[in-house]
């Protein structure tokens, strides 16, 4: 009967398993997963700037990324991505302003949105030929 009940222990030990291997899953991929959130945020508003790319001389820590972007106006900035969000820490590529007192935005829209008055004129001219697109294809 001994062996039955160490049998029936079988669910806590595949949950220590699953948390082990859920810890393993977050400890070899924090980092990775911070870059592809910073990516992602980069291919969201990429056609409403200039130029934006995620940081490759800037360290990625387990729970921030840097992103640099040049506004339509052509300035020029470094982004912070944690899981605050996003906020400007430098005025230039590369550059984080140790200082800075930026307040942190939930969003990547919000952020350019205070930052780019071309970016918002971009964006709401996108926004408008999909709008345009559906129409013609009968889905709106």
């Amino acid at each position: 009967m001994m062996e039955i009940d160490y049998n029936t222990i079988d669910l806590p030990i595949n949950s220590d398993f699953e948390e082990n291997s859920e810890d393993k899953d977050l400890v070899g991929t924090d980092v990775k997963d911070m870059r592809l959130e910073a990516e992602a945020v980069v291919n969201d508003v990429l056609f409403a700037v200039r130029n934006m790319f995620v940081s490759k001389i800037l360290p990625c820590a387990e729970d921030m990324a840097y992103i640099n972007v040049e506004i339509r106006e052509g300035n020029r900035y470094c982004l912070e991505l944690t899981e605050a969000g996003l906020r400007m820490v430098g005025c230039a590529f590369d550059h984080v302003d140790e200082n800075s007192q930026a307040p942190y935005h939930e969003t990547v829209y919000s952020l350019l949105d205070s930052l780019s008055p071309a970016y918002r004129e971009a964006f709401g001219n996108a926004l408008l030929q999909r709008l345009e697109a559906l129409k013609r294809d009968g889905q709106c």
